[in-house]
């Protein structure tokens, strides 16, 4: 037991190093070497849970797609509320985790003749289009309003901060999503209802991806060998 333990430190660690290094230094430029030097790890070990780089990124697009999931998970609210609640937590998430990060750039184009576990960015495009689809059904949505039309501004919105945020942090900060809700909210379910939504978000929780604080040391302590 001990030594399947320290087999996925080993792993989770490879998986941190490697996200952050893809973030920062791009793909390309990443080497193994530097990976598992910044895990902590031996080039044997690496070799033993990952045969190649792109093998890296692969793990690296599933952790990030693991984390979307929590981001996506179904809360006890509105379904309004609960797309501006994990719309906040994506944008945090993308903020202070490179796993997320490193995630969404890698599986929106992953390595030459790499197949990425998942695409993450149509992922949360289909879970949008599905939790608006879900607010105009229970009536949530003022009358001339289109479910596909909130969908699209609210998916544009996310791919614009993450993007504006590779250069300004500012934009993966709580602010600007929280003006753009309140902007969007009055026209989305009419100015009656919009007490029944917190465009700030309705959690307190931080972001609780794995890793989210460890963007910028290696992730854990891990053995040389697996």
């Amino acid at each position: 037991m001990a030594k399947q333990e320290r087999a996925i430190r080993t792993r989770n660690a490879l998986v941190e190093s490697a996200a952050t290094l893809f973030d920062r230094e791009g793909f390309e430029v990443a080497s193994l070497a530097t990976i598992s030097a910044r895990a902590g790890v031996s080039s044997g070990a690496l070799h033993f849970h990952f045969p190649s780089k792109a093998a890296l990124a692969e793990a690296v697009v599933a952790a990030a797609g693991d984390r979307l999931v929590r981001i996506t998970r179904e809360r006890e609210a509105l379904p309004l509320q609960t797309l501006i609640d994990a719309s906040h937590e994506l944008v945090q998430g993308l903020r202070v985790d490179p796993v997320l990060r490193a995630g969404f750039v890698l599986s929106a184009g992953g390595p030459e003749r790499t197949r990425m576990p998942q695409d993450l960015r149509r992922a949360w495009r289909e879970w949008v289009e599905s939790v608006v689809a879900r607010s105009e059904r229970a009536g949530l949505l003022a009358p001339d309003v289109t479910g596909s039309d909130v969908a699209a501004a609210v998916v544009a919105v996310a791919a614009g901060h993450a993007a504006l945020g590779q250069q300004d942090p500012h934009w993966l900060e709580p602010a600007p999503l929280t003006r753009f809700w309140a902007f969007l909210l009055p026209r989305v379910v009419g100015a009656a209802r919009v007490g029944l939504f917190v465009a700030s978000g309705a959690e307190d929780e931080p972001y609780g991806g794995a890793g989210a604080e460890c963007h910028e040391e290696p992730a854990v302590e891990a053995e040389a060998r697996p």
